[in-house]
């Protein structure tokens, strides 16, 4: 399927240069995946607009208990991969069982020794992580075509989407059947006049 083409313009009346976060949350039944902050966008004016790629490939990688990085691997739903010993070291693979659910991946610490955080990205930035994946244990990742969006302040693009992180006006938004569109961010204000920040999408082809 085609990336979609997203483009976040700023028609609010917001006076305090808020930030923007926009990230996804996993549908797969593992809690202990962790959402990110996906991106960040700064410094928005009135009338600015700020476009983005929303790829619909994503990649599976991992980073092992010594600070390794391995090479990030295009994921497939209904695949599962490993991090294993090869006789160069750690390596992240693909492996041959089918996912238990053919809508997920799977991504399995297959060491002996050693605890692994396995992570996803899209358009080659962090989209979610599971952090100490123990020898023997995985994570499951599914995402949906939906994107979060709302205001943030001192969140960075990479962190954890945890319960520090405060946002406000939270918004899901529906990417299904989309391949372009815009979000236009309205509400915002000063005084007994401003009204709460919406997200809604226009010009959807």
């Amino acid at each position: 399927m085609a990336d979609i083409q997203l483009n976040l313009i700023n028609r609010s009346g917001d006076v305090n240069n808020s930030d923007y976060v926009i990230f996804q949350k996993n549908a797969a039944a593992d809690v202990n995946i962790q959402s990110i902050a996906w991106i960040v966008i700064k410094n928005l004016g009135n009338s600015d607009n700020h476009p983005f790629t929303y790829p619909m490939d994503f990649f599976v990688g991992a980073k092992d208990s010594d600070g390794n990085y391995m090479p990030q691997i295009q994921a497939v739903n209904n695949s599962t991969y490993e991090v294993a010993m090869s006789r160069s070291g750690h390596v992240l693979r693909a492996a041959t069982a089918p996912a238990a659910n053919p809508t997920e991946v799977e991504v399995w610490n297959n060491l002996s020794l050693g605890s692994v955080d396995m992570q996803i990205y899209r358009d080659s930035k962090l989209l979610a992580a599971k952090v100490n994946v123990a020898p023997g244990s995985k994570a499951n990742f599914q995402f949906l075509p939906k994107i979060f969006i709302g205001t943030v302040s001192q969140v960075v693009q990479g962190s954890v989407m945890n319960s520090n992180v405060t946002v406000q006006y939270l918004t899901e938004l529906d990417l299904l059947g989309v391949s372009s569109a815009d979000i236009i961010v309205s509400g915002g204000g000063a005084g007994p006049n401003a009204t709460a920040f919406k997200f809604t999408l226009a010009n959807v082809i």
